[in-house]
């Protein structure tokens, strides 16, 4: 059975969340051309390995998980304004409208207004949400709907939000006592579990590409993040964990060698494979990401 006492949602949580940190800060490593050759070798560089805006904007969703035992859309934008450190990468975007809310800003208007009243669509709804799916374990479906309301404070596009959602179920499917019995039952799971979207027509590619052996080429069909939209960064990073669950080197590696958005897409891969027992990142790369902030362990 899963433990849905508090203290067994945490645990969940801050495991995914340090699985999150790890390729987060990993990832971002391989944007420094000194490593290119490193990447190659599957070697590590040295430490330590700064997170980027995808961990901060993580330790708040985990933090307004502790205080109100859900998401809470308003908690949610006042933690993201407050702990907004604009040296960790955030889009121009993000970090004009994190300034606003600061500022007293409305975050439903200004998160609305973005790109011209579409709203973004971009992966930064997803590349966060992981240790949501671990908190709901054994229950995607309020993973999901958490994960929607999660978005909103941000990223309000359809593509975005269905992004976070499909991130945050296959993190609590993975969390499940067991976890999934295949890669496949894994992405069939959380295609149904979404609405129809680019997201999950990418989704439904992953799925039929699970045998492909060059990663590369899934790379090549489904992107991995270079646009940096969720269409464009889910449905890889989801095809990678399902092909290494359990196993977070190999997942890490085979996600980090195609290129792309390399810290997002290894940050959702390592929050959805650390909310499972095995998918536990080794414990020498642990200890060569930053620690988490005071902040999110105090308030866990």
């Amino acid at each position: 059975m899963t433990d849905s006492s508090s203290g067994g949602r945490v645990d969940r949580a801050l495991a995914s969340l340090r699985g999150l940190a790890v390729g987060d800060a990993l990832g971002s490593q391989f944007f420094v051309p000194v490593n290119y050759p490193l990447l190659k070798r599957r070697e590590l560089p040295p430490g330590p390995w700064q997170w980027t805006d995808d961990t901060e904007m993580a330790c708040s969703v985990v933090a307004v998980l502790v205080a109100h035992q859900r998401i809470d859309q308003d908690a949610l934008a006042r933690s993201f304004a407050e702990h907004h450190d604009f040296d960790r990468g955030y889009g121009p975007a993000v970090n004009r409208l994190l300034r606003l809310i600061r500022e007293g800003g409305d975050w439903r208007e200004l998160s609305a207004a973005l790109f011209n009243g579409q709203g973004s669509w971009g992966n930064g709804a997803a590349m966060r949400i992981a240790p949501l799916g671990a908190w709901y374990a054994n229950d995607p479906e309020q993973a999901t709907h958490q994960a929607e309301i999660s978005a909103y404070p941000t990223h309000q596009h359809r593509e975005a939000v269905v992004g976070a959602m499909a991130v945050a179920a296959a993190a609590a499917l993975v969390a499940a006592p067991g976890g999934p019995s295949s890669p496949e039952s894994l992405l069939d799971d959380v295609v149904a579990l979404i609405p129809k979207s680019a997201v999950g027509a990418g989704l439904r590619r992953a799925r039929d590409m699970l045998d492909y052996g060059d990663p590369a080429t899934v790379a090549a069909v489904l992107g991995c993040g270079r646009r940096t939209t969720a269409h464009d960064t889910v449905p890889f990073a989801l095809w990678s964990a399902a092909r290494s669950l359990g196993d977070y080197e190999q997942a890490f590696w085979t996600t980090a060698q195609v290129g792309g958005d390399v810290d997002t897409t290894c940050a959702i891969v390592g929050g959805v494979l650390a909310a499972g027992k095995a998918g536990t990142p080794p414990a020498q790369w642990v200890g060569r990401t930053e620690a988490l902030p005071d902040w999110v362990r105090v308030s866990a």
